[in-house]
């Protein structure tokens, strides 16, 4: 069984990682933690107190982190000391915080994605395909989300970018993006010529694509030992 620690237990993502987990088996919920100040925070969850102090997570073997890129790194330093492994999915993340990750992963396994959604992973696969044999179209990606989302364009915008362009000659000429009422998540990449228009979308009907992704991962890093993976290695779509 895996003692699996939450970050950002009373939040969206957070909550429902947490409701999900909490029917599956092979995980035994260990920590809870929330940000200073939170009114949950001494309060309790599942007969589990909520935390602030990144110490909570000693003795879990798995942390799931859905916050801000400062908690993040905050709690990433209390894995290492703990040997706690991680699942990070916080989106924002700057350049200079991802080689923070990237040395810390030489010390504890780290899962670390833009986005946890198995359908978007299958897009990610699907455009690399996509990619190489349109390299004479105009690309553009169009993303939609919450009013909530602090980041634009997202995570998971950039990296359909960063794989339009490292996997053929095209450019991204345009990323859209849209903050409007409660929308999940929604991605469209286009490939315009002059004669046809492809499209590969993907909707994101509920959260608990990205919550159910997430158990996937901490599964999958729960068996590793050190090293830095994304999604597509969880899932072996490399």
């Amino acid at each position: 069984m895996i003692k699996l620690a939450i970050s950002g237990c009373q939040g969206r993502m957070g909550a429902r990682i947490m409701h999900l987990a909490q029917e599956d088996q092979d995980f035994e919920i260990s920590a809870l933690l929330e940000h200073r100040g939170h009114p949950g925070v001494g309060g309790q969850a599942d007969n589990i107190e909520i935390k602030s102090e990144p110490e909570a997570i000693k003795g879990s073997n798995v942390l799931i982190e859905f916050t801000t890129p400062e908690a993040t790194l905050e709690h990433l330093a209390a894995c290492v000391k703990y040997r706690t492994k991680m699942v990070i999915g916080t989106t924002g993340i700057l350049p200079e915080q991802v080689r923070v990750i990237e040395a810390a992963s030489k010390k504890i396994p780290i899962v670390f994605s833009s986005n946890m959604s198995v359908g978007v992973n299958i897009l990610f696969k699907l455009l690399r395909d996509a990619a190489k044999a349109t390299a004479n179209y105009d690309v553009r990606i169009v993303e939609a989300h919450h009013v909530h989302k602090k980041d634009a364009p997202s995570g998971t915008a950039k990296t359909l970018a960063k794989i339009v362009e490292e996997t053929s000659s095209n450019k991204v000429s345009d990323i859209k993006a849209i903050r409007e009422g409660e929308i999940i998540g929604d991605h469209d990449v286009i490939f315009e010529s002059e004669v046809d228009i492809l499209t590969l979308r993907h909707h994101a009907k509920t959260r608990d694509i990205f919550a159910k992704g997430a158990l996937i991962a901490a599964k999958f890093v729960a068996t590793q030992k050190k090293g830095l993976f994304n999604m597509q290695d969880v899932l072996g779509l490399k």
